[in-house]
């Protein structure tokens, strides 16, 4: 069982059809055999709850998906955070203090900052008990300063597969 720690990029291709939308509902939809139980717990940060709700916004507004695809993406997300399918994880004033100093290491906008530095958090924490936690992001700057910190990383984007372009709505969920 690997844990995966998914950024808003990653996340929001569960709900819109982007590349490397089947990888990541692949991910989260995994169960075992035996007990039916994700086979990876699946974290997010808390940021990631603004961040998704703001990527469904724009991408309706910039005509990539309707409005009834973004309002379904919007309850869909919503829903699954409160039936806990992620596991959200708390921003620290911690955390913002971590992501300011990350900005002046790396070239980071201060949401993926943020990002980085609650997974860096918890990646400590679970390397106390041998655990790695993979980092997932689509973003190819966040995930080489997430690589700089020790994470290891994987990006939906080298995942592709054909179904991930076969519906013209977007909307996945």
């Amino acid at each position: 069982m690997a844990l995966y720690y998914l950024d808003a990029s990653a996340l929001v291709k569960y709900y819109i059809r982007e590349p490397g939308s089947a990888w990541v509902r692949g991910l989260i939809n995994a169960r075992l055999p035996d007990s039916g139980v994700p086979a990876h717990p699946i974290w997010i940060s808390e940021a990631s709850i603004v961040e998704c709700a703001a990527a469904f916004a724009v991408l309706h507004r910039r005509g990539r998906i309707s409005l009834k695809a973004r309002d379904g993406a919007f309850r869909a997300f919503m829903r699954d955070i409160a039936s806990e399918v992620f596991y959200p994880l708390p921003v620290r004033t911690s955390d913002f203090q971590f992501a300011a100093h990350l900005t002046q290491r790396h070239p980071l906008k201060a949401y993926d900052a943020v990002q980085l530095a609650v997974a860096l958090r918890y990646a400590r924490i679970l390397a106390a008990f041998g655990l790695p936690l993979i980092f997932v992001s689509g973003d190819a700057a966040l995930l080489a300063a997430a690589r700089a910190e020790g994470l290891p990383t994987d990006n939906p984007f080298d995942h592709v597969a054909p179904e991930d372009t076969t519906d013209p709505s977007g909307y996945l969920a």
